[in-house]
């Protein structure tokens, strides 16, 4: 009887049938990178300081620490000294000009408007010295009328007519305010604020006229005896 041949298996047949893949060679796998090392980036050079950089910024800290006591005055006259004595600071003056601001506001909310002679007088004195000789007009007239023998007033009055070129205004206030206080003629002798007065006959006239004499009971002037 003749042997029955027994059937090879699906797995060894497969086994023995597949090709065996090629295992990649020296020539064909991919070479290893080489380790790169990293790159040492310098650091940012920091923007060269002008010398007067320092001296500004302490006079704009100045200027802070004036605003942080309710000093408006005092802060913005740092700050606006900044502007003024450092103006290539270009990168403070951003700042600068936002603190300023802030203090305009308050020193401008500060103000209350004159409601006494002495306060009048005073800002008037200030608008004088500012050379905002309408405003100083506008404080005098109304203490004028309110004390029309203020000498005082009245010397003013002349002085911001003058500097305004109104000379007819001018002449008679200062007429006015030595009739009452002799002593004013003194000081409109020397007073440079009057000198677009000079020359003028009629100021001429107030500064050579003779001395008036005040009464102890009224502020009107009367001429002594002799010069009658």
């Amino acid at each position: 009887m003749a042997k029955q041949r027994r059937p090879q298996t699906r797995s060894s047949k497969a086994a023995s049938s597949s090709p065996l893949k090629p295992q990649p060679t020296s020539a064909t796998a991919p070479a290893s990178l080489p380790e790169v090392a990293p790159v040492q980036v310098p650091p940012s050079k920091a923007p060269e300081r002008r010398s007067t950089y320092v001296d500004a910024v302490a006079l704009y800290e100045q200027g802070l620490e004036r605003l942080q006591r309710h000093d408006y005055d005092g802060a913005a006259e740092r700050l606006e000294s900044v502007l003024k004595l450092y103006p290539d600071e270009k990168e403070l003056h951003e700042r600068v000009r936002l603190y300023l601001n802030v203090c305009r506001k308050q020193v401008s909310n500060n103000q209350a408007v004159p409601q006494t002679i002495e306060e009048r007088l005073y800002a008037s004195t200030l608008a004088l010295n500012g050379g905002r000789y309408d405003e100083a007009i506008s404080h005098l007239r109304l203490v004028r009328d309110e004390d029309p023998d203020n000498d005082h007033a009245l010397y003013m009055l002349a002085v911001a007519h003058a500097q305004r070129g109104e000379l007819a205004e001018a002449v008679a206030h200062v007429e006015r305010a030595i009739a009452i206080n002799p002593e004013n003629r003194a000081m409109a002798r020397t007073d440079p604020d009057l000198d677009p007065l000079r020359g003028d006959e009629a100021f001429t006239a107030a500064l050579e006229a003779p001395p008036m004499i005040m009464r102890p009971d009224r502020r009107r002037p009367v001429r002594p005896r002799s010069a009658r």
